[in-house]
């Protein structure tokens, strides 16, 4: 189970959310914890007042509001009933047993999840302190929620992180099966809620792995000069289709000026992120020596990092970026230092498109080639599999490696046989 909180200055904002998800057919309010009244009669005015009430009684606190998101592995099935448990565990957990909560369940991702929403100012007008409730409180509720329900850790090996948000389909969209602007916004409002990104570039890395876009058009177009920006869906080969849509046509207003805000204040929200993705990303390079380009996205993605190789019409690659779904932090190569550069990642990349047999070329024991983590059974064994030989990226380096007199990998046997020198009879 992963729990992720983002607290806010605007209860409104996050009823909102959910309620439109509701409205939409994408959620369904299964709890309401400290409402009086049946849950079905409860309307969007009545669930507002009853937080308005609570935050009016300390006004000084301006940041007052939570929405708690709990996703579970896609391998997962729960029925409302556990959500309900899970959910008042959870909160029982973290401080806000008393406090007044909703919790929605959402089905628009491919992982089941739920949303809570509440505000931290109690019935007698004292506040609950948020201070690390993130890394600490909601860490220690989340592995007990983990064994008291049995549910797939976290931190263990079977856990592959996933994106929370749901690609869009561009062939329902294409056929009308799924209105344009509320797939965007649905997408536009999880990425921005969620990830920590700098730059407009960065936030188009993520938004692209939900194929949606946002664009500026041309640098000496009308729109680019005023600070325009319109969001379009993209097809399975990244082409834009469909009318785009203008960003202040959406509800929560995705325009630029309020994005460059966000990019400023994720500088340092992303800080503490930045280590973990390094070393992580280090994993997977370790493994090789030389690595196919396609190898090493197979490998990052087993970790929940999506990596974006940015190239120009003539394929030339310019610049990479790392986008952390585990962590929801997003990184150029270059910001993380000079080893994850595009120009540092091409220098480790074995491609050769003449070449399809070999993967990568790992370590060398006694002349054949195997990953590392293979190279202790193969010492135990003695056997070469023709399946797993590798060779570095490079006709010349191949030639090198096959006449290398160390070189032991598999050839048929061969025997030499001296020709006999024939004796011509001397002549008489």
């Amino acid at each position: 189970m992963v729990a992720r909180i983002m607290i806010g200055k605007s209860i409104r904002g996050i009823l909102h959310y959910n309620e439109q998800k509701v409205a939409e057919g994408s959620a369904t309010l299964i709890m309401a914890s400290g409402f009086a009244g049946d849950i079905e009669k409860l309307d969007f005015p009545n669930k507002f007042r009853r937080f308005e009430h609570l935050t009016c009684l300390k006004p000084s606190v301006s940041t007052n509001a939570l929405h708690i998101s709990l996703n579970f592995h896609s391998s997962e099935e729960l029925d409302d009933a556990k959500m309900q448990q899970i959910a008042a565990t959870y909160m029982e957990r973290i401080g806000f047993g008393d406090q007044p909560f909703l919790v929605y369940r959402h089905q628009d991702a491919s992982h089941q999840h739920f949303h809570i929403a509440t505000v931290n100012i109690k019935k007698d007008g004292t506040s609950i302190d948020l201070h690390n409730i993130g890394r600490i409180q909601s860490e220690q509720a989340r592995k007990f929620i983990e064994e008291e329900f049995g549910l797939i850790r976290a931190e263990s090996k079977t856990y592959h992180p996933e994106p929370a948000i749901k690609a869009i389909d561009p062939e329902k969209i294409q056929y009308g099966h799924l209105p344009t602007k509320r797939a965007i916004g649905n997408v536009v409002t999880m990425v921005m809620n969620s990830y920590k990104f700098t730059s407009l570039a960065e936030f188009n890395a993520v938004l692209k792995q939900f194929n949606v876009v946002a664009d500026r058009g041309n640098e000496e177009s009308e729109m680019f000069k005023k600070k325009g920006l319109l969001y379009s869906i993209l097809d399975n080969q990244g082409r834009k289709i469909g009318v785009p849509i203008k960003a202040s046509n959406f509800y929560n207003r995705p325009i630029l000026k309020w994005l460059e805000t966000k990019f400023e204040q994720n500088v340092e929200r992303r800080k503490p992120y930045r280590d973990d993705l390094k070393r992580r990303i280090d994993q997977a390079l370790s493994k090789y020596e030389y690595i196919t380009k396609q190898t090493l996205i197979t490998e990052l993605q087993k970790n929940g990092i999506a990596l974006i190789f940015r190239q120009n019409g003539e394929g030339f690659i310019y610049g990479v970026t790392f986008v952390d779904h585990q962590r929801k932090a997003v990184f150029n190569g270059s910001s993380l230092g000079k080893t994850y550069s595009a120009k540092a990642l091409k220098e480790k990349l074995a491609e050769n498109d003449k070449i399809k047999t070999y993967l990568s070329k790992p370590k060398r024991i006694s002349g054949y080639l195997k990953p590392h983590s293979e190279q202790k059974h193969l010492q135990h064994t003695g056997k070469i599999n023709l399946s797993d030989l590798t060779v570095s990226a490079t006709t010349g380096k191949i030639l090198k490696d096959l006449l290398d007199p160390e070189y032991i990998g598999y050839a048929p046997s061969i025997t030499s046989k001296k020709k006999k020198r024939r004796i011509k009879p001397k002549q008489p």
